[in-house]
């Protein structure tokens, strides 16, 4: 027999996607003449893209720049080390719910997301931290297996911090620091939006135009939908110098604007009763052509009834007014004064009226205290949560319906977790979230949110998913919907990072014969494989016994893994066949296009460094159809 190897789960496998890789493989079947045989040649590139003054290197350019942003663009392009490890134990309904908390930095954990949800996310809310001129807690210096994160949220020790004291005091101020932060995430958010997504950012005064900058590079401009200004306050002191601030703005962005449907805003029943009238085609009301003050682009006479001529600037078209005339849309109408009013028929639109960038009554500073402490006992545990009625109000606009996922990687309070359950309990939706979140740490041992227990940010955001899910199910006895949520941790990967002792090379091979990180799980393993396989984090895992060794089945059939410590000869025949078996089950229960690329798993170090052993298997597999190249050790 042949002699087969396994191929090895590589270190670069236990890594999130090479994004600048597949930037780069993109480029080259979008633009093979820009590639030589030394790699992308820049000039090319751009006279391909249409740039005539490619050769004027010296000349100004426009755009937003600040000192620090091609760095923060190379770090957004970094790879991810990290993993997400599962926490049951501080989840809901585990087993059964879609919606997801990552606790942990969001650049990270969006990275980690890409392979899984690119092009899978329909609505983006988040409400970053406004530079206000104090320090930032977010580092972004994770380019060393997640060094920095670890410190800071004191899984390494120390004080959490990688600048110093003095930094602290004045990094927030600069514009340039709080832009490269949100510059790499912006960029991740938006692989993760599907074609037709909408992304949506809070915003106040002081970064709004900035940030309009930012994201209409990122974005592109053309896809600005507009900018909502949102009341936040009503009356009341202001911090300001000069004028008291009561709104903020929520930018609203496309990925691709030209295949987004149009908004539009649920009606309210003063504003149906305008339509009092009814034919064929629906709901209407008679409305005037022309008002004081009012100027059309065309402009026209009409013969009145009784011949009378009136000139005037039209909102129609000539030859669509005489057939609205003829179909019964418009009609001549004599006033008291004698004079004639042409009126036609205000129709209905039966999907809603268009929103308005003015934002008064979707909840304001008040609203997402009073919806938030309620919760809690009154208790003043977290400082300006969003109201959860604006979160509704952004996700009814753009139809989020069926199983659609919303992402908020600025979780906070978890105020769109809280409004999405709220949303499907009204109307029976299965819209998903995922929310994201930093440990940030409470320091202020004297806050309620200290007393009460709660040490970091994410704390109070799982806890308030879990309160809120409790009252919606009181407030809605028969509301049979997900109010579960499953929690993963960020941390460094499952799988060891080569990393020699040079006094003593022959120790390092020997301890990274098992190359797994000691003290993991299964469950943490799998998982990991899930998330590098590109496979959605909610995806079912089911255990069977095959030859005295536990299989797992994860995604319905997409991967089979078996983390045995050792294997011998005499169960490979059963193992194999039972694993087989078990594909071909899933492949009749969900479509044999779903298990294509079935990849099977195993530890390396269970076979010992047994080469027979591993032929064996990977010869029993393939006779049954699998790919070589897709069984795999680690």
């Amino acid at each position: 027999m042949t002699k087969q190897k396994l191929r090895k789960f590589e270190i670069k496998e236990g890594r999130s996607a090479d994004i600048v890789q597949e930037n780069i493989a993109q480029l080259k079947r979008i633009f093979p003449e820009a590639f030589t045989e030394t790699g992308l040649d820049f000039t090319v590139l751009r006279q391909l893209l249409g740039d005539a003054k490619v050769l004027n290197e010296g000349e100004e350019k426009f755009g937003l720049n600040w000192k620090g942003k091609k760095q923060a663009r190379q770090i957004g392009l970094l790879p991810s080390y990290g993993t997400l490890l599962p926490c049951p134990q501080e989840s809901v309904d585990w087993d059964k719910t879609q919606n997801l908390f990552i606790e942990g930095d969001n650049l990270e954990a969006l990275k980690l997301l890409r392979r899984s949800y690119a092009n899978k996310v329909k609505m983006i809310y988040i409400d970053p931290p406004y530079n206000t001129g104090k320090e930032f807690i977010y580092p972004d210096n994770f380019t060393e297996g997640l060094e920095a994160y670890l410190d800071y949220t004191g899984q390494r020790g120390g004080d959490g911090w990688n600048i110093s004291k003095e930094e602290r005091e004045t990094t927030g101020r600069k514009h340039s620091t709080w832009l490269s932060m949100m510059l790499p995430r912006l960029r991740l958010a938006r692989d993760l939006l599907r074609e037709d997504g909408v992304i949506f950012i809070s915003i106040d005064g002081n970064e709004q135009a900035h940030l309009k900058d930012i994201c209409d590079e990122i974005f592109v401009e053309e896809n600005f939908i507009g900018a909502f200004i949102k009341q936040s306050k009503v009356g009341g002191g202001s911090d300001t110098k000069h004028i008291v601030i009561e709104h903020e703005y929520i930018l609203c962005y496309a990925k691709e604007i030209s295949i987004l449907f149009d908004f539009f805003q649920k009606y309210d029943e003063s504003y149906l009763k305008r339509y009092r009238e009814s034919d064929m085609r629906g709901r209407y009301f008679w409305d005037t052509f022309a008002r004081p003050g009012l100027r059309n682009p065309i402009r026209y006479d009409v013969a009145a009834p009784d011949g009378e001529i009136i000139s005037g600037e039209w909102i129609r078209s000539e030859e669509r007014f005489y057939e609205d005339l003829k179909s019964g849309d418009i009609r001549f109408q004599r006033k008291k004064d004698g004079k004639w009013s042409i009126q036609f028929k205000q129709r209905l639109n039966e999907n809603g009226k268009k929103p308005r960038s003015l934002l008064s009554e979707t909840g304001g500073t008040i609203e997402g205290k009073e919806s938030f402490v309620s919760l809690f006992n009154n208790a003043k545990i977290f400082h300006y949560p969003k109201a959860p009625k604006l979160i509704k109000y952004l996700i009814s606009i753009i139809n989020v319906s069926n199983r659609d996922i919303i992402l908020d990687f600025f979780a906070g309070s978890c105020t769109t977790a809280d409004a999405v359950m709220q949303l499907n309990a009204e109307d029976g939706g299965k819209r998903r979230y995922i929310m994201v979140q930093l440990p940030e740490k409470v320091e202020d041992e004297k806050s309620d949110a200290y007393r009460a227990g709660y040490k970091n940010i994410a704390e109070i955001g799982k806890e308030r998913i879990r309160r809120a899910a409790r009252k919606i199910q009181k407030e809605n006895p028969d509301y049979k919907g997900d109010c579960g949520f499953k929690v993963f941790k960020l941390a460094s990967s499952n799988i060891k990072l080569w990393n020699p002792d040079a006094h003593d090379i022959e120790q390092s091979i020997l301890d990274y014969q098992d190359n797994l990180v000691a003290g993991r799980s299964e469950e943490d393993v799998l998982y990991e494989l899930l998330l590098k396989r590109g496979i959605d984090l909610a995806a079912p895992i089911a255990e069977r016994q095959i030859a005295g060794k536990n299989v797992y089945n994860i995604g319905h059939g997409k991967i089979f893994a078996c983390l045995d410590d050792s294997f011998d000869k005499a169960c490979l025949e059963e193992l194999a066949a039972g694993i087989v078996a078990w594909r071909e089950e899933a492949a009749q229960a969900g479509g044999a296009e779903s298990i294509l690329d079935t990849q099977i798993v195993f530890k390396d170090a269970a076979f010992g460094g047994d080469d027979v052993v591993k032929s064996n298997i990977v010869a029993a597999l393939t006779q049954s159809g699998i790919k070589e190249q897709h069984i795999r050790s680690l």
